[in-house]
């Protein structure tokens, strides 16, 4: 788990640079329910998306398919930003976004399945790979359960950009075996 906090933080470096929204009007902060955010729709093959402090912009990560529906072997995740407060617009990751944030390296390791590993934080592998419907999901370990993740949720307090407040970051996922949704809040040391 130590690993999925170090690549998160690493994450939020640059996901704090999109400041305003979302305000706590009572206590001056930022601060609102995760589940009060928006939930990425019309996105087809959405496997996980990001969202954070201090706004509602978010980052989803898509199944890249061509008009075929077969998945690029060399680019097979889309990532992307949806902002919310300019009205929905999805918005291309810019260079250094996809080279030292949000974007994501592949590799091939058989049987239709992907190691995927942040440019941020490469030591956490993520596996893409096909479930019994053989539709492709991202699957990681949400307190000691194998889920497939759905979304991360970083709670921003303040800080800089360099060293933005991580309060906690928070993992959502579908656990394997039961069907249940896990959830689990990482706070930073």
């Amino acid at each position: 788990m130590k690993y999925v906090l170090n690549i998160l933080m690493a994450l939020s470096l640059t996901l704090v640079s999109y400041a305003g929204g979302l305000t706590d009007k009572k206590a001056g902060t930022t601060a609102t329910d995760p589940d009060e955010f928006p939930v990425p729709n019309n996105v087809p093959g959405l496997l996980f998306y990001i969202q954070r402090d201090p706004n509602t912009n978010t980052i989803c990560y898509q199944l890249n398919v061509d008009k075929q529906g077969k998945i690029s072997e060399k680019n097979p995740v889309n990532t992307f930003w949806i902002r919310y407060p300019e009205g929905g617009v999805r918005k291309e990751l810019n260079y250094l976004q996809r080279k030292f944030a949000y974007g994501i390296n592949s590799k091939a390791i058989g049987n239709a399945t992907y190691e995927l590993r942040s440019v941020a934080y490469s030591k956490l592998p993520l596996y893409l790979r096909r479930d019994t419907r053989n539709e492709y999901h991202v699957y990681t370990s949400i307190d000691k359960k194998e889920c497939i993740l759905s979304r991360v949720f970083i709670r921003i307090d303040g800080g800089t950009f360099w060293s933005p407040n991580v309060l906690y970051i928070e993992l959502k996922g579908t656990e394997i075996a039961t069907g249940k949704t896990i959830i689990q809040r990482i706070k930073p040391s």
